[in-house]
């Protein structure tokens, strides 16, 4: 299934092996890691198509579903459940209505899913008229070519998924191997700083920087250093923090911005990079402030630009709080693409 920007095969979980090294084996198989061209698998040789939901019907009282998201990189032989995946996430009320584990509730259908990877619980709003999924529709998102129908996803509490609160060094604004930034998780660990605190416009192509070998060295270093300082040890093989390199818009939008995850320049940006990108917009003191064009009110729709377009979030402040994000706010799209089976080697299951 594609999930917004993200594509890759969904699950159920009773129909891959209990035990997680079994598992694990089956999607690295499945999806063709370690390769580059992931040759042999289902991988679409891109971190954002090396990607796999795993969903269940939720024995949590009050939540529908729950959801295992994997990343998998092409070249690696690993299997990360530690971070969460937007993009994906917007494919799992289809996946479930489409397996029937769910049932449709009317023209639209609202489901609680519960995100096991971070313990994360959001609301699902798609469209089944008939009883049926509908993919076809007028919502456009960048980074998706045509229109789909909407997907409305709406984070109940996003802040410190992976790490221990929000701002997990205690700062807003750190200087963390020579360079000002802000470390925070609201969805998704995230390292922003300024483009021109190394030496970039912001606004260079994915291709540039994808073949910007200094650079990517710079910001590796970086990312190391700040994963210590923000509680997550040594993250040298691990898919977070992301790097977010931001800048000035030039587009009408909010902030532009450019997004390493952690090691590849993303096309566009992640669903929960956003929120998080967003969130830093609101704090004072961050190192967007100066940059960010941010609306008035208690509820400020943030446009993120990015290298295909931008990314709009709604946030909700509290009241009492003018700089606590207490709700999160986007549209999604998804699209089933094939549904069948996926062969694996015997000796993978009988490792």
């Amino acid at each position: 299934m594609r999930g917004g920007t993200s594509r890759g095969p969904f699950f159920l979980e009773s129909d891959l092996p209990a035990e997680t090294a079994a598992r694990d084996r089956v999607l690295l198989a499945a999806m063709g890691s370690p390769d580059p061209r992931q040759i042999d698998g289902l991988g679409g040789a891109h971190p954002l198509t090396s990607k796999v939901g795993i969903v269940r019907k939720s024995a949590v009282p009050g939540v529908d579903l729950d959801f295992l998201f994997a990343q998998l990189q092409p070249n690696k032989d690993v299997v990360d459940t530690t971070p969460n995946c937007g993009n994906m996430l917007a494919a799992v009320v289809p996946f479930a209505l489409e397996r029937g584990i769910v049932q449709a509730q009317g023209d639209t259908t609202t489901l609680r899913v519960l995100t096991l990877n971070t313990d994360m619980q959001c609301d699902i709003t798609v469209q089944t008229p008939g009883g049926r999924v509908a993919y076809e529709g007028e919502a456009r998102i960048d980074g998706v070519p045509g229109t789909s129908a909407p997907i409305t996803i709406n984070f109940l509490d996003t802040e410190g998924s992976v790490c221990s609160s929000l701002l997990p060094t205690g700062q807003v604004r750190d200087t963390i191997d020579g360079i000002d930034v802000t470390c925070i998780d609201n969805g998704m660990p995230l390292v922003l700083f300024r483009a021109d605190a190394v030496e970039r416009t912001g606004y260079e192509t994915v291709d540039e920087l994808n073949a910007d070998v200094e650079l990517k060295a710079r910001i590796e270093r970086l990312r190391i250093a700040c994963g210590h300082a923000m509680g997550l040890g040594d993250v040298t093989s691990k898919n977070y923090p992301k790097m977010t390199l931001v800048a000035a818009p030039r587009a009408g939008g909010s902030l532009s911005t450019r997004s390493f995850i952690p090691h590849v320049c993303h096309d566009a940006i992640g669903v929960l990079a956003a929120v998080t990108v967003g969130t830093a917009c609101v704090l004072p003191g961050s190192v967007t402030e100066g940059l960010a064009v941010v609306p008035e009110g208690q509820v400020k729709a943030i446009s993120v630009e990015h290298p295909t377009g931008e990314f709009s979030v709604e946030l909700e402040l509290d009241p009492t709080m003018p700089h606590k994000v207490i709700r999160a706010a986007l549209l999604r799209t998804a699209r089933l693409i094939m549904r069948g089976e996926v062969l694996v080697p015997a000796r993978v299951l009988t490792a």
